[in-house]
């Protein structure tokens, strides 16, 4: 009788380098399937929240759950490029991501600590329903035209690194 073979003789040997690179680009691909997920949904939503009361509150629900999976995104891409730019200069595209990645925080930041307070506040008075004032859509649509350019273009640019090394 043959043996069948195990899942790992199958996998190639992989020297301690490789399998960083490994490890860099799971994690960063990861990050960019979670954050643009993630990004895409609460997008529709707030898109959507413009002109309905309805959207308006399913947008401030979604946003409970798509900001920490924008965070973790965030995290995994970061964790990933630290990883797999390890030997890179910074300089390039990696400079790039880091400069995109920091944009990234900042405005997830604000939408963590000035978005996030405000429509949580109008849902415990009762006002989740009630349509954004013009003020803030526009402060949010800034947000969201920021977030899109970022992740987007990053995946780009991920890409391209990637077409390069082939």
């Amino acid at each position: 009788m043959w043996a069948e073979p195990s899942f790992f003789s199958m996998i190639p040997f992989l020297s301690s380098q490789q399998l960083l690179d490994a490890c860099g680009l799971f994690l960063m691909m990861a990050g960019f399937i979670i954050g643009l997920g993630a990004v895409t949904i609460i997008d529709i939503h707030g898109f959507l929240a413009r002109k309905s009361p309805h959207w308006t509150e399913a947008t401030t629900h979604a946003h409970k759950v798509t900001k920490p999976l924008i965070w973790v995104g965030i995290f995994l891409a970061i964790l990933g490029g630290t990883i797999l730019y390890r030997d890179q200069a910074l300089s390039g595209i990696p400079l790039v991501h880091a400069a995109v990645a920091l944009v990234l925080v900042m405005n997830s930041c604000f939408v963590s600590f000035a978005v996030n307070p405000f429509l949580l506040k109008k849902e415990r008075e009762g006002k989740g329903n009630e349509l954004l004032s013009q003020s803030w859509q526009r402060k949010i649509m800034i947000s969201l035209i920021v977030s899109d350019i970022g992740w987007w273009g990053s995946l780009v640019l991920f890409v391209l690194y990637i077409a390069q090394r082939f």
